[in-house]
């Protein structure tokens, strides 16, 4: 049988079973198909089922025809929660992405001018980034409810940053990286430089992992940390996702790290 003479609403349950990406390729066969493939009842099956409460706190609101029109428009990322957080949805899957802004993160001391200072990047997709003056203690978190990210999907955490021209002392000890949901936690070491090695240890997995340059450049400008990464599954609903970056055990000076946020992302 042609798939054109397949019933609308099973054609419609078939693409429902796929991916947006899929739902796109299949547009292309006929003009029939791509009606089917258009369907607003389609496309809301794409969308997040938390999408309304996404959209109502946007911090700029979006006009949309549909809810591909809508989906779409999603992919792109948006600021939200009075611009302390970025979301966005992976236009393949339908995967939600977050990015906590620096302000919406736990950096020790961070409201003393002494040691820390905010100002704004044109570099950032934030109002404000906060650069390291001068400290020993390092010591940066966050935390992301798992309830708010997509189910049955293996996310990573990172940390993104860049070290300014100044920068110095950052990598004269590795620093702990940790991601922690439930009873799972993950932990391992990196150098806040893209010269170093650094080991990951993982508790789920064996033998210790030896990765070579963890400091990773992004198409953005800026770097990245993996500082964990979890499956967002049915043990770990409405659980906190704790991450966290420190050096707390050097007593020498440090300075020139540039923090922008910690980037949420399903892995590949």
């Amino acid at each position: 049988m042609s798939l054109e003479h397949l019933p609308q609403d099973c054609f419609e349950q078939i693409l429902s079973l796929t991916s947006p990406g899929d739902a796109c390729r299949s547009s292309l066969v006929s003009s029939s198909i791509r009606a089917m493939a258009d369907k607003d009842s389609l496309w809301g099956m794409f969308l997040p089922s938390d999408y309304s409460a996404i959209v109502s706190r946007l911090v700029t609101p979006i006009p949309y025809s549909s809810n591909k029109d809508l989906f779409i428009r999603l992919c792109r990322p948006n600021l939200i929660d009075c611009g302390k957080k970025m979301f966005s949805i992976e236009k393949s899957t339908g995967k939600k992405c977050y990015m906590l802004s620096a302000r919406d993160l736990s950096i020790t001391w961070a409201c003393n001018p002494l040691y820390w200072s905010w100002k704004p990047s044109s570099e950032s997709r934030f109002a404000e980034v906060a650069e390291l003056r001068t400290i020993w203690w390092l010591e940066i978190c966050g935390t992301m409810n798992s309830q708010l990210l997509s189910p049955k999907t293996v996310y990573g955490a990172h940390l993104v940053i860049k070290l300014a021209n100044r920068a110095y002392g950052l990598d004269s000890l590795p620093s702990e990286i940790s991601l922690e949901v439930g009873n799972y936690k993950s932990q391992g070491t990196v150098y806040l430089s893209a010269n170093r090695k650094a080991t990951e240890v993982d508790e789920r997995v064996r033998p210790i992992r030896v990765l070579e340059e963890r400091l990773r450049e992004r198409t953005d400008g800026w770097m990245e940390i993996e500082l964990g990464s979890f499956y967002n599954d049915g043990c770990y609903y409405n659980k906190d996702v704790k991450m966290s970056l420190k050096e707390v055990k050097g007593a020498h000076l440090k300075g020139g790290l540039i923090v922008e946020g910690i980037e949420i992302r399903p892995k590949n």
